[in-house]
């Protein structure tokens, strides 16, 4: 699928949910118009989203957390999954979009691309719900029971590799997480 689209239906199921965005993710929400409210975007600390999604996750326990991570990020930080499934946040929903590359920094193939599973990692750490979507009419079947359900959820958007240039959503850290704690009302 691609990843416009994948975006597209989270956005369409997302239901009030606190967004995390990481890299590649981070303009095409920001550009939908996704960022509104609720949101946070790790595009400057690479492999820091599901950590993100954890801590927001645990501070807001009665709101649904969905992270918006990519598959050479999470391979950065692989050791999250133990500690969000040993932390076990029933209200966290972690998307990888898989596409085999380090789409941000140039389209790198991913160490052990083809031979590594996102899924069965997830499942192997503890998460509660772990499964994959190819196509995006496999994905908006999917996200009705996937919000239904506890987490932690993972599951991987298999989209088509980007080749245009990288894009960058280009807001502050510090002004996304005044605006979040905004819409939270945490002073």
């Amino acid at each position: 699928m691609l990843k416009q689209e994948a975006i597209d239906l989270l956005a369409k199921h997302r239901n009030g949910a606190i967004s995390v965005t990481t890299m590649q993710t981070a303009a095409p929400w920001h550009l939908g118009g996704h960022t509104n409210a609720f949101h946070l975007e790790a595009s400057a600390c690479m492999g820091s989203a599901s950590s993100l999604g954890l801590g927001l996750a645990l501070g807001t326990p009665d709101r649904k957390v969905v992270v918006l991570d990519g598959d050479g990020s999470l391979l950065m930080q692989l050791g999250s999954l133990v500690t969000i499934a040993g932390h076990a946040p029933r209200n966290l929903y972690h998307f990888v979009f898989a596409n085999g590359h380090y789409e941000s920094s140039g389209n790198q193939p991913l160490p052990g691309n083809g031979k590594s599973d996102f899924v069965a990692l997830a499942r192997a750490a503890g998460y509660a719900v772990a499964l994959r979507c190819s196509t995006a009419e496999q994905l908006d079947r999917a996200l009705p029971d996937v919000f239904a359900r506890e987490g932690p959820a993972l599951i991987e958007l298999v989209v088509e590799r980007d080749d245009a240039t990288p894009r960058w959503a280009g807001v502050p850290m510090a002004e996304m997480v005044r605006k979040l704690r905004a819409d939270l009302g945490v002073a």
